[in-house]
C-alpha cells in the first residue's frame, strides 16, 4: 500500500494528511453591521463581470480624471489598471478627510517605554506634517515626480508623513524595514538609485535606546561600492533636539529634519495629480540566495484594491479604532496601516516596540485603554503572545469585533487560542493569504457571509480566481486530497507591476511556468505563479502549506513544512516548532523537528517521544523526524519569523550563511553546539555535500 501511495504523488505534489476542521460561523453583531453582509457581492465580482467589478473598489476614491480603459492588457503579463484616470494618493489618504473629519485621530502613536506620551495626530496633523516634508524633500531635496527616496525608518509616525510626502509629489518611496542591516540597506538604494536616504538617529527596542544612524554609513558605504552615491541624508531624531547615535554627522551630507524644517513651517504644497498607472513605491522582498526583488506597486490600482479589501475584508469602518500590529517596512504596514485604513478614513494605532515590552500583557492594555475594536497580526506574535502570556488577554476589558492573521499559515491549535483567549469567542477572522508582490489579500473568507476554519484562509477573494496546477500544468481538483501550485488565473488591481529594471526576471519568476502562449494578450493565457503549496478542500478553500521551495522529499513524499509543524505543536508543552531537512542516505531526505518550549516547561525526552507520536498521528509513520531537538529559542528575524536555513545548516554541519540581521544571533552557536555534538555521540558523523545539496539548503527557507 505504502508502494502505491509513492507512485501516486509526483514531484509536483504535495502528500496533504491534515484532517478537515470545523467552521466557526459569525457572530450576528457583526454581521449586522458589516461592510459587506449581502450575498449579491459575490455575484458582483464573478468571473462574468471581470475586470469591470473592480470599479467598485476604484470608486472608494476620488479622481482628478476618470479612467477609459479598466484593464489594458496589451502588454501582458505588465498589466495597466484604469488607464486614463489620473489621482493622488497622499490627497485621498488625507486632504478628502478634513471637511469631516480634521479634528479626527489618524494615528495614535504609542512610544515603547510605558511612561512616555501615547500621541495623537489628527488629520489636520496630520495634513500639515505632510506638506511640510513634501515641501522640504521637493525645495531641500530637489527631488520631483518619478525620483526615487529610500527610507530606512523604524515604527514611528515619521515613517507615514515621509510616505504620504512623496506621494504627494509623486515621489516614488522604498522603506527599508528598520531591522535590516545598512548593508541591505545599501543594496536597495543602488538598486533603485534613490538620491536621498531618510533616517532617524535611534528608536526603542525591548527597553533600550538603539543607535539607528549608525546603519547609515553602512548603507552609504555599500551603495558607493556598487556604484552608486547618495547625496543627502535626513535625520529624524527620536526625541527632538537630542541627538541619540554616536555616530558624527557629515557635513554637508547629513541634515536634522527638525533643524531644517524650521523654513518650510505652514508651507503647503499641492497634491501632483499621477496617472492610475504610475508607480507610487518600491517594496523589496528580501530572500537569502538572490538579489531582492523591488516590486513596483501602482497608485491607482494599488489604491483602490487596499481600499476595497480594508472596507470589505478588515471591515472599516471610519468610526472603528484599528490596529495593525505588522510594521510598515513590510507589505502589510503599507497596505493595511497607511494606504488602505487611512483611504477609508479610520484611525488606526502604530506602536513602536516589540509585543511583549514590558511583558506579554502589553498589547491588551493597549487595547483596552485605546478601545481598539479591530486588531491585525502575525502568526509569529500570536504564537509568541501564546507562549509567554497565555492568560493575559483575560485580564484586560478590551472587546475585538474582528481580528485578522496574516504572513504565513496559522496552526489550527494556535487559530483556536486567538479566537477564544484574544477573541473572547466573540470576534471574527480572516486568515489571509497574499504576498508582497501581490498589494492586498488574495485568500480569505469574507467575514460576515462565509464561516471561519482553522488552519484554511478560505477561497479566493472578490473578483480573485485562485487555481491549483500540478508540474504539468494539469488542474488538481478540490477534495482530491492532492496539493500543487496555488496560482491565480488574472490580474486584478493590487497586483505589482513588476521588478525595478528587471523585466525578464519579472515574467520567468511569475509568469513563464504557467503561460500557455507567450503571444497571446489574453490575461487567460497568464496564470499568476506564486510560489506556495496549498490543497483546496471541497468546500472550495484553500489550505496554504508554504513556499514550495519549503517541502521536505521523504523517501517519494513531499511534505510540507506546515503540516509537520502544526502536527508539533499540538504538543501541550511546545510553543514554537520549525521543520528542516536533513540529507539521510536511505530515505533522501529526513525530517528534524526544532522545538521551544512553553516557559516553565523542563526539557525531557518525553516530549521528544510526544513529538514524534503526534507528527505519525497527524501525518504517518513517513514523516517521524530522525531528530527531535529541544532548543532555549529559534534563531529569529527582527520581526520574528524563524530562520528555518540556519537550523537546517546546523542539522546538516553546513554553512549557516549570514545571520548578522537575526535579532539574536548569539543563540545560533549554543544551538549548534548542542546539536552537533549530540549528533557525533549518537554517531551521526558529517559528510560533505554535494554543491547541489548545499545550494538546497542554503536556499531552505529563504521565504523567510
Amino acid at each position: 500500500m505504502e508502494v502505491a501511495e509513492e507512485i501516486q504523488v509526483s514531484e509536483g505534489q504535495i502528500a496533504v494528511h491534515w484532517r478537515e476542521e470545523e467552521y466557526f460561523y459569525p457572530p450576528a453583531t457583526f454581521i449586522s453591521q458589516a461592510n459587506a453582509a449581502d450575498p449579491a457581492i459575490f455575484e458582483r465580482f464573478s468571473e462574468e463581470h471581470f475586470p469591470e467589478c473592480f470599479k467598485e473598489y476604484a470608486d472608494l476614491l476620488d479622481w482628478d480624471a476618470y479612467w477609459h480603459t479598466t484593464l489594458d492588457t496589451s502588454n501582458p503579463p505588465f498589466w495597466k489598471w484604469f488607464v486614463g484616470g489620473r489621482l493622488n494618493a497622499c490627497f485621498n489618504c488625507v486632504d478628502r478627510h478634513l471637511a469631516t473629519s480634521h479634528d479626527k485621530a489618524a494615528f495614535i502613536w504609542v512610544p515603547e517605554p510605558e511612561d512616555q506620551e501615547t500621541k495623537a495626530i489628527t488629520y489636520q496633523e496630520l495634513y500639515r506634517r505632510v506638506n511640510e516634508f513634501a515641501a522640504l524633500l521637493r525645495d531641500f531635496g530637489g527631488v520631483k515626480a518619478g525620483d526615487r527616496v529610500t527610507f530606512h525608518l523604524p515604527m514611528v509616525p515619521e515613517l507615514p508623513v515621509a510616505m504620504l510626502a512623496c506621494a504627494r509629489l509623486g515621489v516614488i518611496h522604498s522603506e527599508v524595514f528598520g531591522g535590516f542591516s545598512g548593508a541591505a540597506c545599501g543594496g536597495r538604494i543602488a538598486d533603485s538609485e534613490s538620491r536621498i536616504l531618510v533616517t532617524m538617529d535611534s528608536y526603542y527596542r525591548e527597553g533600550k535606546l538603539l543607535d539607528h544612524k549608525v546603519k547609515a554609513d553602512e548603507a552609504l558605504a555599500v551603495a558607493h561600492d556598487r556604484g552608486f552615491d547618495v547625496e543627502k541624508v535626513l535625520v529624524w531624531r527620536r526625541h527632538p533636539g537630542q541627538y541619540s547615535s554616536e555616530t558624527p554627522m557629515v557635513d554637508g551630507r547629513d541634515f536634522f529634519v527638525d533643524e531644517l524644517m524650521d523654513d518650510y513651517r505652514e508651507k503647503l504644497v499641492e497634491p501632483v495629480s499621477m496617472p492610475a498607472e504610475a508607480p507610487l513605491f518600491l517594496m523589496y522582498t528580501s530572500g537569502t540566495t538572490g538579489q531582492p526583488k523591488g516590486c513596483q506597486h501602482s497608485t491607482g490600482g494599488y489604491l483602490s484594491y487596499v481600499a476595497g479589501t480594508s472596507k470589505y475584508y478588515q471591515d472599516i469602518h471610519p468610526e472603528d479604532t484599528y490596529w495593525c500590529f505588522a510594521d510598515i517596512g513590510w507589505i502589510t504596514g503599507h497596505s493595511y496601516i497607511v494606504y488602505g485604513p487611512l483611504a477609508l478614513g479610520t484611525t488606526s494605532v502604530m506602536y513602536e516596540g516589540v509585543p511583549t515590552y514590558p511583558d506579554p500583557g502589553r498589547p491588551w492594555r493597549i487595547a483596552e485603554r485605546l478601545g481598539v475594536n479591530i486588531f491585525h497580526t502575525a502568526p509569529t506574535t500570536i504564537r509568541m503572545l501564546r507562549k509567554v502570556g497565555p492568560d493575559e488577554p483575560a485580564k484586560y476589558d478590551y472587546r475585538f469585533k474582528h481580528m485578522t492573521t496574516v504572513g504565513e499559515p496559522i496552526e489550527p491549535d494556535v487559530w483556536r487560542w486567538y479566537h477564544e483567549a484574544v477573541g473572547k469567542g466573540e470576534a471574527v477572522i480572516v486568515d489571509t493569504w497574499w504576498q508582497t508582490e501581490n498589494g492586498g489579500f488574495l485568500g480569505s473568507t469574507l467575514p460576515a457571509l462565509q464561516p471561519m476554519k482553522p488552519g484554511s484562509c478560505g477561497p479566493g477573494v472578490l473578483g480573485i480566481y485562485p487555481v491549483i496546477y500540478d508540474e504539468q500544468g494539469e488542474v488538481v481538483e478540490a477534495g482530491s486530497g492532492r496539493a500543487g501550485n496555488i496560482c491565480i488565473r488574472n490580474p486584478w488591481p493590487g497586483i505589482f507591476q513588476g521588478i525595478w529594471g528587471q523585466d525578464e526576471r519579472f515574467v520567468q519568476t511569475y509568469y513563464e511556468k504557467y503561460c500557455r502562449n507567450k503571444e497571446s494578450k489574453d490575461w487567460r493565457d497568464w496564470p499568476y505563479f506564486a510560489g506556495d503549496g496549498a490543497v483546496q478542500a471541497a468546500d472550495g478553500y484553500f489550505r496554504i502549506l508554504g513556499r514550495v521551495d519549503d517541502v521536505i522529499n521523504v523517501a517519494g513524499h513531499r511534505l510540507g513544512t506546515k503540516e509537520l509543524e502544526s502536527a508539533t505543536i499540538t504538543v501541550d508543552e511546545i510553543a514554537e516548532a520549525a521543520a528542516v531537512p536533513v540529507i539521510d542516505e536511505i530515505r533522501g531526505r529526513a525530517v528534524e523537528m526544532y522545538v521551544a518550549l512553553k516557559p516553565g516547561v523542563d526539557a525531557n525526552s518525553d516530549i521528544e517521544q510526544k513529538v514524534q507520536k503526534a507528527i505519525e498521528t497527524e501525518i504517518g509513520k513517513i514523516a517521524r523526524p530522525k531528530n527531535v531537538w529541544i532548543v532555549p529559542d529559534m534563531p529569529k528575524t527582527r520581526s520574528g519569523k524563524i530562520m528555518r536555513r540556519v537550523i537546517a545548516g546546523i542539522s546538516n554541519f553546513a554553512d549557516v550563511g549570514d545571520i548578522t540581521t537575526l535579532a539574536n544571533p548569539e543563540i545560533v552557536d549554543e544551538i549548534r553546539e548542542h546539536v552537533q555534538s549530540e549528533k557525533v555521540a549518537r554517531g551521526e558523523t558529517p559528510r560533505e555535500l554535494s554543491p547541489e545539496e548545499m545550494e538546497e539548503i542554503k536556499a531552505f527557507g529563504r521565504a523567510e
